[in-house]
């Protein structure tokens, strides 16, 4: 015979069940993130905060709310984001990132979110109205590691020396003090760091043209396609929505 309690006990294991089945079906996919602390606008490290900001984290952010998956934003080199990548420890790279051939080799890259070539920069002083590689014949330049115009830079016969550094702000430094004559960086990062005070003795050459204009996209590793489609399908959503072009203004690089 059925008694009252077992009937109780049934029910409060029936009604246990239904939530833990609602719970799962709530919670989020969490997905780890690379992002660089240098890279401002599009990723840096908010010092007000000590969370990694900028373009790239609002992007992901914004396609983590369409996609139904939580961004969990790690710092990372940026000479350090594909073999972290490669090596599961994280999921996306998210960053001012190239979708370069070489890179396209070892991961998988996302439909464009930007794109941008390099900036120069020189010593305010330096009144010169640089155009092209071919005004800087003879001189010194420095590049930042890992970035697509490290190759085609040292492989050009019109400068003297290329020098590779960590971050911007050292060539920056560099190029202040006179140590080297020019330096190169993603032009969009270049002018909101100038903007915002990197260096008084630095100036950014505005009518230089750029001679590597590549394509910012978001990578997930080769064995992933279906991550790979839910960040193509999510970058269109916050496209089509103006979710994009928003954050974009925001950070001032229109």
């Amino acid at each position: 015979m059925t008694t009252i309690a077992s009937l109780v006990r049934g029910t409060v294991l029936a009604l246990a069940a239904t939530a833990m089945t609602a719970g799962a079906g709530m919670a989020q996919d969490v997905l780890k993130i690379g992002s660089t602390p240098s890279g401002i606008p599009f990723t840096f490290l908010d010092v007000k905060t000590n969370q990694i900001d900028g373009v790239m984290v609002d992007i992901i952010k914004a396609i983590g709310e369409v996609e139904g998956f939580s961004p969990q934003i790690q710092a990372t080199q940026f000479n350090a984001l594909l073999p972290s990548l490669t090596s599961g420890k994280i999921d996306v790279i998210a960053a001012a990132m190239y979708a370069t051939p070489e890179r396209a080799k070892i991961v998988a890259f996302s439909e464009p979110v930007y794109s941008y070539g390099e900036g120069l920069f020189v010593k305010s002083d330096d009144k010169t109205d640089y155009k092209t590689l071919d005004d800087l014949a003879g001189k010194t330049a420095g590049v930042q590691v890992g970035t697509a115009y490290v190759a085609p830079l040292q492989a050009s016969d019109k400068l003297k020396e290329v020098k590779v550094y960590d971050t911007i702000s050292d060539i920056m430094r560099d190029v202040a003090i006179g140590r080297i004559d020019a330096g190169f960086g993603d032009k969009p990062i270049v002018a909101y760091q100038l903007s915002q005070g990197a260096s008084a003795k630095v100036r950014l050459v505005t009518d230089y043209d750029s001679q590597y204009v590549g394509n910012v996209a978001i990578a997930v590793r080769q064995d992933d396609p279906a991550l790979l489609a839910k960040m193509n399908d999510g970058l269109k959503k916050i496209k089509d929505s103006g979710k994009l072009d928003e954050s974009i203004k925001k950070w001032g690089i229109e």
